[in-house]
């Protein structure tokens, strides 16, 4: 009798525990994802911000303050890719956001898909070259389906990314016409979208809009050399082509991100199933238009203090339909920095222009004297030099001969620091320098030449439908915050990896990590 009453026992408090855990699970998670914000701004603008925002992420949750992305050149894509796969651009396959595509000769976006037509968009998008699952992907699996997933973004690798393979719904603002878009890839495209469209779309206030400072300019000296004594004001109706471009770069694409995504909150039923359902949120905090802190001083600042309170906002829309006690927020950066302008040479820093036309004509000439009279080099894209493989393969000429005798060639010239051979990377010996070159590295999508370049100097395009470039080698201080109910504040200064973002949320989420993801969970968070 004794034996069974404490086999009952056992089994009580074990269908307790487990009901406990079960009620534990949180009913929405919201994944905010913000291009380009830093750490120490945080720090600096700490004082600017109101209760509800950042402030409230970082009192009520932990913050990790040193994200490393630890591959070369990450940019939106391979970041973006890396916090929901839990690896880096070697497995996930999204090397930048855009890549060379041999059989079009062209510079392409890295997520194009002319098997999926786009609504609302001329764009032919899919996820389909995301290689690897998703926390999103198991999740759908894990629930059998009945898990919702929806993405909202500025831009569409940020929302395909964002949703994953098995996504309902991912939507961005498309560049053409302003309008909410999506491909033909998900099933979903919501009735308040398509009357959002309809009715208050960008398109029909945009001649309309300017950003101007929120608040004094005398109040922006949160970083002081930042400092400016003039304002701004950006009219994005006197633009005559690119408008919409513009617009995405400014901080008020983020109250069109707010707009649709509150919408969403207010129109979706929530789930009455026990899984789950996936929230992904992009916002920007990148200078204005692939500028840079000095020329944009004051936008930078008041970027920061309105997505402050459009995080309050969106906060205070996920309590009023969800509830945050039923819901799980993180917030996350893509740890990269878009251009700046080059030091003023009157401060003597060193410094020079890369153009990469030049170096591929001359490259391309120097293979015609060792190989024939061929187009031996394809094109160049993101730091990376593509030769004809199949060229070089109907000449039966040896691979690594072609690349080590083009890498000796492009190594002197003027601002190029470094050479690295996909055959290096395939087959070299392994050390510390080539670690992060293999991270980044995906042998199908990926150059032959894989360039390093002196910092501080100007990557210089002849073609002006793309931006210059300055090379900047530092790192940029990325933070990670989790917020949930009945989480213990912290501030961690170690230094984390991206790929342990993903292994975190699903263990939150209780599934399975993404299925290239090796890294284990942040030990803080349970």
């Amino acid at each position: 009798m004794n034996r069974l009453i404490t086999s009952l026992i056992v089994v009580l408090a074990t269908a307790n525990l487990s009901a406990q855990q079960m009620t534990e699970l949180p009913k929405l998670v919201v994944g905010i994802t913000v291009d380009q914000l830093r750490s120490d701004y945080l720090q600096y603008l700490y004082n600017a911000f109101g209760e509800k925002g950042f402030k409230r992420l970082m009192q009520n949750g932990i913050i990790y303050e040193n994200v490393n992305f630890d591959f070369n050149n990450p940019d939106r894509a391979s970041a973006m890719a890396a916090i929901f796969s839990g690896t880096y651009p070697f497995q996930h396959g999204i090397i930048s956001n855009s890549f060379f595509n041999p059989a079009t000769l062209r510079v392409e976006s890295i997520l194009n898909d002319p098997r999926f037509m786009g609504n609302s968009t001329t764009e032919t998008l899919s996820p389909a070259s995301i290689l690897t699952s998703t926390f999103c992907d198991e999740l759908k699996i894990a629930s059998a389906g009945t898990s919702r997933i929806y993405s909202f973004a500025p831009n569409s690798d940020q929302a395909i990314i964002g949703a994953g393979h098995s996504a309902n719904g991912a939507f961005w603002i498309d560049n053409k016409n302003g309008k909410w878009a999506t491909s033909t890839y998900y099933k979903d495209f919501p009735y308040y979208l398509d009357r959002l469209n309809r009715t208050e779309g960008l398109d029909k206030r945009i001649d309309d809009l300017e950003w101007e400072p929120m608040l004094p300019v005398s109040s922006y000296k949160f970083i002081p050399y930042f400092a400016s004594e003039w304002s701004f004001k950006h009219s994005f109706g006197k633009l005559k082509k690119d408008k919409y471009e513009y617009f995405k770069s400014s901080a008020l694409v983020n109250d069109e991100i707010n707009k649709a995504v509150e919408l969403f909150l207010k129109e979706e039923k929530q789930n009455t199933k026990q899984s789950p359902d996936f929230l992904s949120v992009s916002y920007n905090a990148a200078p204005y238009k692939g500028g840079n802190e000095q020329e944009y001083a004051l936008e930078v600042q008041d970027t920061y203090i309105r997505l402050d309170d459009n995080i309050a906002k969106l906060l205070d829309a996920i309590d009023k339909t969800v509830g945050l006690n039923n819901a799980v927020v993180f917030l996350a950066s893509t740890g990269c920095t878009s251009n700046e302008a080059l030091p003023s040479t009157i401060y003597d820093i060193p410094t020079g222009e890369f153009h990469p036309s030049r170096c591929c004509a001359l490259l391309n000439t120097y293979l015609m004297a060792l190989y024939g009279a061929d187009n031996w080099v394809s094109g160049y894209d993101n730091q990376q030099i593509y030769l004809d493989r199949k060229l070089i393969e109907n000449k039966k000429i040896d691979i690594n001969e072609i690349q080590t005798k083009a890498a000796e060639f492009v190594i002197q010239f003027a601002g190029v620091q470094d050479v690295v051979t996909s055959h290096q990377l395939l087959h070299g010996n392994w050390n510390e320098h080539i670690k992060q070159y293999r991270n980044g590295y995906h042998r199908k999508l990926s150059g032959d030449l894989i360039l390093s370049l002196q910092p501080g100097w100007q990557i210089v395009f002849d073609d002006i439908s793309y931006d210059n470039i300055s090379v900047r080698n530092d790192v940029i201080p990325s933070p990670f915050i989790i917020f949930r109910p009945n989480l213990k504040a912290e501030r961690i200064s170690r230094p984390i990896d991206a790929t342990e973002i993903a292994p975190t949320i699903s263990r939150i989420l209780r599934i399975r990590s993404p299925n290239a993801c090796s890294s284990l969970p942040l030990a803080e968070i349970k």
